[in-house]
């Protein structure tokens, strides 16, 4: 591993600060060369904390394209594979080469304002649409070119197959294996009334069609994008188109690691 360029991360728990350090020094006896920041020739990420760090990194270094591995020092630990007592397995699967990296595929929302001027947010596991928080959201929903219907309710919840396992799965959306290529719309508090007819249950599309949604606002003009957690607000949008990003986030999984068998000891 001499000269193999590793950018180590944590949060400011004790524990993953314990684990950095010893990580570091036992990666610096390596030959290894350690940095706080990803660059083009980084190698390797390493993520210490809990699926909030992990996240937290990929947003703050705009979806970097070196592999990630993540040390569980936080409660579910979804995307973390390792435990800080198998830093030396970790650090002898990885110099020898016994692991494989799994490709997650990420959501983009490409938000048009009234001035025609586009924003885009990228999200590994969501992105949500809000209007005020006081109010009731209407939005007007296509699928590819097909109207499909005005949604009334809290908001809309469009989650990547990574993504699946989080916030949506919350909301009564299904589980999707990450190898599949497919966006799940979820529903946040849809009405169902004589006056509101809004979908109750998640839409699954196909990779090659876009999800389109068009704000009907009444009583306020807000529209709240949401990725990952991470909050933007708009007034008087006019238009958001939702599909895939070309950005794609590696993790390193090592042997033995099987979704299934995650999601059973995670959630079941």
């Amino acid at each position: 591993m001499e000269n193999v360029k590793i950018c180590v991360l944590s949060n400011e728990m004790q524990a993953s600060q314990k684990a950095r350090e010893t990580l570091e020094k036992k990666l610096e006896s390596e030959g290894c060369i350690i940095t706080q920041e990803p660059s083009s020739d980084t190698d390797l990420i390493i993520s210490i904390g809990g699926d909030g760090s992990t996240l937290d990194a990929i947003h703050r270094f705009n979806f970097p394209t070196a592999p990630i591995v993540g040390i569980n020092t936080g409660h579910l630990g979804f995307f973390q594979e390792i435990h800080p007592e198998e830093l030396d397995q970790f650090i002898f699967n990885f110099k020898t080469g016994h692991y494989q990296t799994q490709e997650l595929i990420t959501v983009q929302a490409v938000v048009t304002g009234s001035d025609g001027r586009e924003h885009v947010h990228t999200g590994l596991n969501e992105v949500i649409i809000r209007g005020s928080h006081t109010y009731t959201s209407h939005f007007n929903i296509s699928i590819g070119d097909s109207f499909i219907e005005r949604f009334s309710g809290d908001g809309i919840l469009i989650a990547s197959p990574a993504g699946s396992t989080a916030y949506n799965y919350s909301l009564g959306g299904s589980i999707v294996d990450p190898r599949l290529r497919l966006l799940q719309v979820t529903p946040i508090a849809p009405m169902n009334t004589t006056a509101y007819r809004s979908f109750t249950s998640s839409i699954l599309l196909p990779s090659d069609l876009s999800l389109g949604i068009v704000p009907d606002y009444r009583k306020d003009d807000t529209t709240f994008i949401i990725t990952d957690g991470m909050e933007t607000t708009y007034k008087n949008v006019s238009n958001i188109r939702i599909g895939f990003s070309d950005k794609v986030i590696k993790l390193i999984r090592f042997e033995g690691y099987d979704f299934w068998n995650k999601v059973k000891s995670k959630f079941l």
